[in-house]
């Protein structure tokens, strides 16, 4: 999307025009769901977080600087499947459900992924946060790292060294699995 349409779009919607608003969530609807699923978010809860995030842009659009409209937007899907994740850790301690679930059939569109891809996928999801985050966004969403660094609130140097053991972590264990061999570029 060009920066002028972007532009005219925020502040269109900004004025009210609810068609406008409606333009900016066609153009980052798959953005925003690909990326909650990258880290975390079941299929089946992906409708909620999107629809969550999406009515935080609104309520909020005020506060957007004028930055690029695409890391904005990272943060507050981030911080909405933070708030989804808490949520959903308080209600599983409620009802005494097991602490693993399985990643077996976890998504269905990942069903359509190489077997490599969705053995990738899997121990991404296994990483602690603060390795799996700047992962997605870098590989996987093509990202820059000042652009990473804006989204999770750390300074520039923080996310390469995140970026540098997460893939060390990965790695290894991938490795531990015997699982290297379509992984020797990463």
């Amino acid at each position: 999307m060009r920066d002028l349409d972007e532009k005219r779009l925020i502040h269109q919607s900004l004025q009210g025009n609810d068609e406008a608003f409606y333009e900016l969530i066609s153009n980052y609807h798959t953005t925003v769901e690909r990326f909650a699923s990258q880290i975390g978010v079941h299929v089946n809860d992906l409708p909620d977080v999107t629809q969550e995030v999406f009515i935080k842009v609104y309520r909020f659009l005020n506060r957007y600087s004028y930055g690029k409209f695409s890391t904005w937007l990272y943060s507050v899907t981030l911080n909405v499947c933070k708030d989804f994740f808490r949520k959903q850790k308080r209600e599983r301690s409620k009802i005494n459900k097991m602490k693993m679930e399985t990643t077996e059939g976890f998504y269905s569109f990942y069903d359509r992924l190489s077997e490599e891809a969705s053995l990738l996928h899997e121990h991404i999801l296994k990483m602690d946060e603060k390795y799996r985050v700047p992962i997605v966004l870098f590989y996987f969403h093509d990202l820059t790292i000042s652009e990473i660094a804006k989204i999770i609130g750390m300074r520039e140097n923080s996310v390469k060294t995140r970026l540098k053991r997460g893939k060390e972590r990965l790695r290894m264990a991938l490795e531990e699995g015997g699982q290297t061999d379509g992984f020797k570029s990463f």
